[in-house]
């Protein structure tokens, strides 16, 4: 399997030599990294050409490095049911706020909930998606909870309020913490 997926990302080097910026296979799957720029031409390439056949998406999510000037890097899952392949795919958002990458919703209509969910967990905006909103967080929500800068309490806390009969949105009032584990040891 390792060497029919060394011959893949050789394959994918030599025909979109505009795209692929690195490659390397570890633990029995290709891991591709495009630029952002490139990358709707490139999965389309990946679906359709016959010694790829990406046909299914199965997941895409963010990583957030938030001292790079690239802060989000975008993750695609794929798998070659034809191949029996499987693929990562990685690109980067640029330095704009907040950041911006290309959807991909148009090749597999499976993006629409993946890229729904990343843009609600980390703030990333994807050109192109017909029905960008919240998934899992409330439309009142403030902030990207997977951001590494979101606080760990939060923001808002949320509860009922039997005089008004609704729930109530208010600041946190609970104390921050530092999450630094102690370590007590009797072996001293």
């Amino acid at each position: 399997m390792t060497e029919a997926l060394q011959e893949l990302g050789q394959h994918l080097e030599l025909k979109r030599t505009d795209c692929v910026l690195s490659w390397e296979v570890a633990n029995d799957e290709l891991t591709v990294t495009v630029a952002p720029s490139s990358l709707v031409s490139f999965v389309e390439f990946l679906k359709n050409d016959q010694a790829c056949k990406f046909s299914s998406l199965v997941d895409i999510t963010a990583v957030d490095y938030p001292s790079r000037a690239k802060r989000f890097d975008v993750v695609y899952h794929l798998l070659s049911l034809h191949h029996n392949y499987r693929m990562r795919l990685r690109t980067y958002t640029g330095s704009s706020n907040p950041p911006i990458i290309h959807s991909v919703v148009d090749i597999w209509n499976s993006a629409n909930w993946f890229e729904r969910e990343v843009f609600d967990l980390y703030g990333i905006l994807f050109v192109g998606h017909p029905d960008l909103r919240r998934i899992l967080t409330d439309y009142g929500f403030v902030g990207h909870p997977f951001r590494k800068d979101f606080p760990l309490i939060g923001n808002v806390e949320v509860s009922y309020d039997a005089d008004k009969g609704r729930v109530a949105y208010q600041p946190v009032s609970i104390e921050p913490r530092t999450l630094v584990p102690r370590v007590i040891r009797d072996d001293n």
